[in-house]
């Protein structure tokens, strides 16, 4: 298999003129990128980074980071991008635990970085000009080098992202360059893009998301239109006037696209692929979308940063809620909960933990230096994901949630995630997250925070629950309105900080707030 260095070389080779890079009034195309690259490759030389080291980057989605991947690719180097907002205790972590010999960053993470007593032992990279001791990236990339030949083979380390670590410290997941490069063949399969395809580039370049999108688009001669950070108005006007013709974001930047004022007015005719990932979407917002941009083609794919695709629904619209069957390069199956073996399978129908093969294309090996961690997920052969989920009579996968995140009230399991696409549903409601709060009786009892669009109460919402078919014990018994769902830098829902009272209650009059509802 080609390394990802040689996939690149052969993007210049096929597409030398075509639009590779966007960002702001910059346009590069392939053979312009590559000079560029090659001189970041040189660079690397000059300051002494060699193949195998790690570098961290601290970067928003610039022209300059997505470089930067590249770079690391052909000189052999582990790429170990981190959220652009970490704090300076986050970035010690990242740079020890990686054990990263350099840190690139911007302005807006230059305190950090700054701050971090790590960083001060580790060449700095600076992409605004010369800090406190640090090189200027611009030094570098505008150098005149030699074109840049790759020195890595596809079974060499090519990045390193680091998970959330929404419960706790974030782990490693070093992926090799085949790895790397079997998901970036199926994610272009898998979401049927063609020959100079233009995709949005604003999931960061931090996330599996991102950096597929960043991969994908060498693949194909594709243009990587770049968006430093998500703003609703400035995606608009992008997707306008580059003319997108994919999307692939987390369900909840499709939400602010959607419900923007401006929407109405922008002409996303040209998007004609629209693909999301990173959580569940409610019923609600797939039927939105399908009806706002009547997309040839609505895939909910469903993977993780560890094996990039689990499943893959490319029919969205048409059955909300299913993740479909096993990608290209995967099996899965769905085992009962606190399974002993891989071979303890759930009936259909039957909620359980979703399992992955570690022997897929797209797999990685195992985290960082954490064998408490390998120990856990990693058995006879398969990947436990910590997701539940069911096979239905058609043999699709509906994803519920997180085996953490399960609500047992009364001694019965209730799923999150199906009272929430049931809310979705209500012409009232804007978003919705359901979790299970401390209760003497039940145990736990089901309460739904509910962002509203327009004045509803508690009352009316429970009635619709009834009517919808919803089972009467996963019916909500507190609604709390709140005025945002709080949620990671990259959309995902954090249920633990509903369950530990760390929300804005709405701003509206007393009469209107948190109400509970009788079982």
């Amino acid at each position: 298999m080609l390394d990802l260095g040689l996939s690149f070389l052969a993007a210049v080779s096929r597409d030398a003129n075509a639009v590779a890079v966007v960002d702001q009034s910059l346009r590069l195309s392939y053979g312009q990128w590559y000079q560029r690259i090659s001189s970041v490759v040189a660079g690397f030389d000059e300051i002494g980074l060699a193949a195998g080291d790690r570098v961290v980057t601290v970067l928003q989605n610039r022209w300059e980071a997505a470089t930067l991947h590249w770079a690391c690719q052909f000189a052999g180097i582990v790429i170990t991008p981190i959220n652009w907002r970490a704090k300076p205790d986050e970035v010690d972590y990242c740079l020890q635990d990686s054990g990263a010999k350099a840190v690139v960053y911007e302005g807006i993470s230059a305190e950090a970085v700054e701050q971090s007593g790590e960083a001060r032992s580790r060449i700095r990279i600076s992409l605004d000009g010369d800090g406190r001791g640090a090189l200027a990236f611009r030094r570098i990339v505008e150098s005149a080098a030699v074109s840049a030949d790759p020195r890595a083979d596809a079974e060499q380390w090519s990045v390193m992202l680091y998970t959330s670590g929404t419960t706790a410290r974030p782990k490693g997941v070093p992926r090799r360059h085949r790895a790397e490069r079997a998901a970036a063949l199926a994610h272009v399969a898998q979401n049927m893009y063609g020959r100079g395809e233009r995709t949005l580039g604003v999931m960061p370049l931090y996330h599996t998301m991102g950096v597929r999108s960043l991969l994908a688009m060498a693949e194909i001669g594709g243009a990587f239109i770049c968006l430093r950070r998500f703003d609703a108005v400035r995606a608009l006007e992008l997707i306008e006037m580059e003319r997108i013709t994919n999307l692939y974001l987390v369900p909840t930047l499709y939400h602010d696209l959607a419900h923007h004022p401006r929407f109405a007015s922008t002409d996303v005719g040209s998007v004609r692929k629209l693909g999301f990932a990173g959580a569940s979407m409610t019923d609600g917002l797939v039927k939105t979308l399908n009806e706002a941009f009547k997309p040839d083609l609505f895939v909910n794919h469903y993977g993780s940063s560890e094996i990039y695709t689990f499943t893959i629904e490319q029919k969205a619209a048409a059955k909300p809620g299913s993740a479909g069957r096993a990608g290209l390069n995967q099996m899965i199956r769905v085992v009962k909960l606190n399974a002993a073996s891989p071979d303890d399978l759930a009936a259909r129908g039957e909620e359980g933990e979703v399992i992955a093969l570690l022997a897929g294309d797209e797999s990685f090996e195992g985290y960082w230096q954490r064998p408490d961690a390998d120990a856990k997920a990693l058995r006879q052969g398969w990947y436990f994901t910590g997701d539940t989920g069911y096979l239905d009579a058609d043999g699709d996968l509906f994803v519920t949630g997180r085996v953490d995140d399960m609500i047992i009230t009364g001694g019965e399991n209730v799923s999150p995630a199906e009272i929430e696409s049931c809310l979705s549903l209500h012409p009232a409601v804007s978003e919705v997250a359901v979790v299970g709060l401390p209760d003497p009786r039940w145990g736990k009892i089901v309460a739904a925070f509910i962002k509203r669009r327009v004045p509803v109460e508690h009352e009316t919402l429970d009635a619709f629950c009834r009517t919808s078919g919803l089972a009467n014990f996963k019916r909500p018994r507190q609604y709390v309105f709140v005025d945002a769902i709080p949620k990671s830098p990259v959309g995902k829902l954090l249920r633990r900080k509903l369950v530990a009272g760390e929300y804005m209650a709405e701003s509206t009059p007393a009469s209107l707030q948190e109400k509970g509802t009788q079982a």
